[in-house]
């Protein structure tokens, strides 16, 4: 079908190294009886070309004009090759086209019409990425997942189904990241008025769209893209100087690049231990998604590797992921590549027998502008990890703002950010945690102890959550 991503062709890195310069990675390799499989690396101290395709959604006023314009900037200031893809609903309503005089069936037909037009139109810059001679950033203005926003659940189902369509390939397979500019609606209405956008951006002229109207395109437009794996929210908490800067580094968090202190990055990865999981019926909007962790042999004892499987529908997406400590003062390198079914399939023979397979249900979800992640630990597992509820979210809150922000349906019971007890890898060892050589205490600290470094004003000891202590 037209939405299948290149990855289903080749392996495709999306997340390297640091600083922009390249650190030696060892070539990961699978023998089979036909050839050796070899992941696209580093070799010779060159990191190979990347293409790195992300999406810039929002509702009115998010500031997805301006965000293009600084990222394309900032990555081709890097030596990278930017492309920009406009947004095809702006291409094919400028021609003349009025939903207002298309009847029901005319409307339906334009809008599929329209995401085969932005298939197309995206394969071409995914293509001119590719035979780039330079690492290549594709910016999206908008991708497929946003037309769902503007039509029926039932309707957009039936395109779906009779395009041979699936949200795994057209969301998650499709791109790299996914970027949710907040309207300015919506925590920053002072700057949100019709006519100043009419006098300042003339290309945006016909936006007319009232506050209350934004906030709700912002809303659809967010929710559609809810379940990708590396989805982000850049929202008001700032001004819209910071924003920008936040867009960025986000950006360049996924991508590997050491950013140091340029765009005052604070944004982190947290994770919260939840007593149980409430009724369906208390949760926004969600995507559930079936989740395999496989851990594999590595090099060293301060080397993970790991593969993801994850999917809905029997419709799977893969990745290998490979975690590194520290070294000579860097911020940890996390080197994240998307697979093929086969080469998932081949990979599974350096499974690394010390470790249990880990079977989740993932749930994502929007509150508050904040995108979660609750990962819901199934059997068969290890003791451990039965009822084993973990919520985990990327913030550069701290404190109260933290708190407040937190899914107040949920019970917190603490914050376990950075502490081993709550490590995937070690949650997933066959070996009784007091007796196991294997127990990694720190990646930070070359696994030879534990030290919690909380950065964030949220203690792990104990949160006060709706009026209750927890802890």
């Amino acid at each position: 079908m037209t939405a299948r991503t290149e990855s289903k062709k080749e392996s495709e890195e999306m997340v390297t190294n640091e600083n922009g310069n390249v650190n030696r990675c060892e070539e990961v390799q699978v023998e089979n009886p036909r050839k050796s499989l070899k992941l696209k690396k580093m070799s010779n101290g060159q990191l190979e070309k990347r293409v790195y395709k992300i999406v810039l959604t929002g509702g009115p006023c998010g500031g997805k004009t301006t965000g293009q314009s600084r990222l394309c900037t900032f990555f081709e200031n890097l030596g990278w090759k930017v492309f920009r893809v406009p947004e095809t609903a702006t291409v094919l309503l400028s021609g003349g086209v009025k939903f207002s005089d298309l009847t029901e069936k005319e409307a339906y037909k334009f809008q599929e019409n329209l995401i085969r037009t932005m298939i197309q139109i995206e394969n071409t810059y995914f293509e001119l990425g590719k035979s780039s001679m330079r690492n290549c950033l594709i910016i999206c203005d908008r991708g497929v997942m946003d037309a769902s926003a503007y039509i029926s659940k039932d309707k957009w189902e039936k395109m779906m189904s009779s395009n041979n369509w699936n949200a795994i390939e057209m969301r998650d397979n499709r791109y790299n990241q996914i970027l949710h500019l907040v309207s300015a609606a919506n925590g920053a209405e002072e700057f949100y008025t019709t006519e100043k956008l009419k006098k300042l951006f003339k290309e945006h002229a016909c936006r007319s769209e009232g506050v209350d109207l934004a906030r709700e395109l912002d809303y659809k437009s967010a929710a559609a893209w809810v379940g990708h794996p590396y989805f982000d929210v850049i929202d008001n908490s700032t001004n819209f100087e910071t924003k920008m800067n936040r867009l960025i580094e986000s950006v360049c968090q996924k991508v590997g690049i050491d950013i140091g202190d340029r765009l005052l990055a604070t944004s982190r990865k947290l994770k919260f231990l939840v007593a149980n999981l409430p009724p369906d019926s208390e949760f926004p909007p969600f995507q559930d998604f079936d989740v395999e962790h496989q851990y594999l042999q590595s090099s060293g004892p301060k080397v993970q590797a790991r593969l993801r499987k994850r999917g809905q529908n029997n419709h799977w997406s893969y990745i290998h992921t490979i975690r590194r400590p520290n070294v000579h003062g860097q911020s940890r390198i996390e080197v994240k590549t998307q697979l093929t079914q086969r080469d998932y399939i081949n990979l599974l023979a350096q499974r690394d027998d010390a470790h249990f397979t880990i079977y989740k249900k993932r749930r994502c979800f929007l509150v508050n502008n904040q995108y979660f992640q609750l990962d819901i630990y199934k059997e068969p597992s290890h003791p451990r990890c039965k009822g084993l509820v973990l919520l985990e979210t990327y913030s550069s809150l701290s404190g109260e703002a933290l708190l407040n922000c937190l899914p107040k349906f949920l019970n917190i019971v603490k914050e376990v950010t950075g502490d081993p007890d709550y490590s995937m890898f070690n949650l997933s060892l066959k070996e009784d945690w007091s007796i196991t050589k294997k127990f990694c205490h720190s990646l930070h600290d070359d696994c030879s102890g534990y030290k919690l470094k909380q950065s964030n004003g949220v203690t792990n000891k104990q949160l006060v959550l709706n009026g209750h202590a927890k802890g």
